[in-house]
């Protein structure tokens, strides 16, 4: 992190933005964390690691393989967490400072800490994270303290690990802060099934509904997202209950997030207003993809898919959940203090949203080629609104040579239905009309550049490109719908410090600057 953050502050570039840095259960998916606000220790640079030599690590690395291609999870889990049991032994002898800085860790953080180390101690003895697959003695909070006496060891141990992340992720923070670049960070709508905040605080969550996002019918390789939509099995929050408190749930996770972050995004904050609901989890979906509604209806009690707590279908429906979205979202910017909030407000956009999100200073997503006038053009980059964020893609969608030529490719695919060819040429036309390409070509580096000059040199207040675009490469990071090792692996061919010298830095340096960014 140290590398590219010196790396992009060397070239004029002030944000950096980062997925979710949160722990994540089986799947290894940054939106399923355990924890909201636990850190993954997959990211710990062992060097630091007080107790370790350098020997130890470089046999561990060594043992590990390869340094670029698709990430491991399994094996880098697997290799650090030997290295923190190593470390872990020696901590005892540790420099007498060193664990007077744990020890303050472990009161300043005991709010959330202590629960996430007896969840934390809980997988480890049933050796997954879905709580309600545990003895049914464990699946209570009472009956999980209870067999956790004795484990308090345990528990020292996954404190320890989160001091160590703690501690490197703030020092990564400092250097960014001495540099002038702001990193950014990511907040998920909403936090695992099976999470210590989830399992600790079931009061705070309906379990009896997950949320997702409608049908689409753009995912052509999911059935059950054009028919039904998507299902992401994150439990429901009890707003009114967190309300009546005042949000402490929220103040914390957004207050530790800032520890890190000076700039984060709100993923789905649509969510914030309403959110598209599923009366069974994603485990039942293949049972429900071929049913009618009818069928659905009678297998479930009568509930159906639908908006949640109400939809945007009347104008007092309407302004209700602006309403109440406008209550959590003042919330999330006073706990954020000083920190800038970006909200991702893509997919089923009530028209309510992107004005109200404007109103309260929290910059919305702008994708250029989504983003037409009420003539049907594309709308010109000097005419986006100053708050907002514009981007070509997110982790979701094909970088930007794939999309490109994908759409290209659709645009006269005969197989193809006559409005899916003519959606196509439709954005692919308002990507060209918005970098001033002209008549869409096949992708080039002359594209490219012309694409991202349009960016950098819109009026929206951010402005920010994947990696795997100013790279042209064609690797996607997640496929939405779908679960495996093809999701959330993608890695960099080369560190920061190998592709230093790369000229696409001091291209973007140049057009960063030309824009006034």
């Amino acid at each position: 992190m140290r590398e590219w953050i010196d790396l992009v502050a060397d070239h004029g570039i002030r944000f950096l933005q980062l997925l979710p840095i949160n722990e994540t259960g089986a799947d290894d998916s940054p939106y399923n964390a355990i924890s909201s606000v636990a850190l993954d220790p997959v990211y710990l640079t062992m060097e630091e690691v007080p107790g370790l030599d350098a020997k130890a690590v470089a046999e561990a690395s060594a043992r590990l393989g390869a340094e670029h291609g698709p990430v491991d999870y399994k094996a880098a889990r697997g290799a650090k967490r030997g290295l923190l049991e190593v470390a872990w032994k020696e901590w005892g002898v540790a420099d007498e400072g060193l664990r007077g800085e744990f020890e303050a860790f472990r009161v300043e953080e005991v709010d959330w800490l202590e629960n996430y180390c007896g969840f934390r101690s809980l997988v480890e003895k049933a050796g997954t994270e879905a709580w309600d697959h545990w003895p049914v003695a464990w699946q209570d909070s009472e009956g999980a303290w209870k067999e956790l006496e004795g484990s308090e060891g345990m528990m020292e141990f996954f404190a320890w690990i989160q001091w160590l992340c703690f501690r490197q992720w703030r020092s990564v923070k400092e250097h960014a802060d001495s540099r002038d670049v702001r990193l950014m960070g990511d907040i998920p709508i909403g936090v695992s099934r099976y999470s210590a905040d989830v399992f600790f605080g079931r009061e705070d969550f309906d379990l009896d509904w997950c949320g997702g996002a409608p049908p689409e019918t753009m995912f052509k390789h999911d059935r059950f997202i054009q028919k039904w939509g998507q299902n992401w099995g994150i439990p429901l929050y009890r707003w009114d209950k967190m309300e009546r408190e005042g949000f402490p749930w929220w103040r914390q996770r957004i207050d530790k997030l800032t520890d890190i972050f000076r700039i984060f995004r709100i993923d789905h904050v649509l969510g914030f207003y309403r959110i598209y609901a599923f009366p069974w989890r994603p485990q039942e979906n293949d049972s429900y993809l071929d049913l009618t509604e009818e069928e659905a209806a009678k297998r479930t009690g009568g509930e159906l898919p639908g908006w949640s707590p109400r939809p945007d279908d009347t104008d007092e429906n309407k302004e209700a959940n602006r309403a109440e979205g406008e209550l959590r979202l003042k919330v999330v910017q006073e706990a954020a203090g000083d920190a800038d909030v970006v909200g991702e407000d893509l997919g089923c956009v009530p028209d309510y949203v992107r004005p109200h999100l404007e109103s309260l200073g929290i910059a919305g997503f702008r994708i250029p080629h989504w983003d037409f006038d009420e003539l049907g053009q594309v709308i010109p980059g000097e005419e986006l609104p100053e708050c907002s964020f514009a981007t070509y893609a997110t982790h979701d969608h094909d970088s930007l040579p794939a999309m490109w030529d994908d759409l290209m490719r659709q645009a006269v695919d005969e197989d193809l239905e006559e409005q899916e060819r003519i959606d196509a040429r439709e954005m692919l036309e308002g990507m060209a009309a918005f970098g001033e390409v002209g008549s869409p070509r096949p992708f080039d580096e002359e594209v490219k550049w012309k694409l991202i000059d349009a960016l950098m040199a819109s009026r929206s207040r951010f402005a920010a490109i994947m990696v795997n675009d100013l790279f042209s490469m064609r690797d996607r990071i997640n496929q939405p719908g779908t679960v495996g090792p093809h999701n959330w692996s993608f890695r960099l061919p080369w560190s920061a410090d190998e592709c230093r010298n790369d000229e696409v830095w001091g291209r973007l340096a140049k057009l960063v600057r030309f824009g006034g960014r």
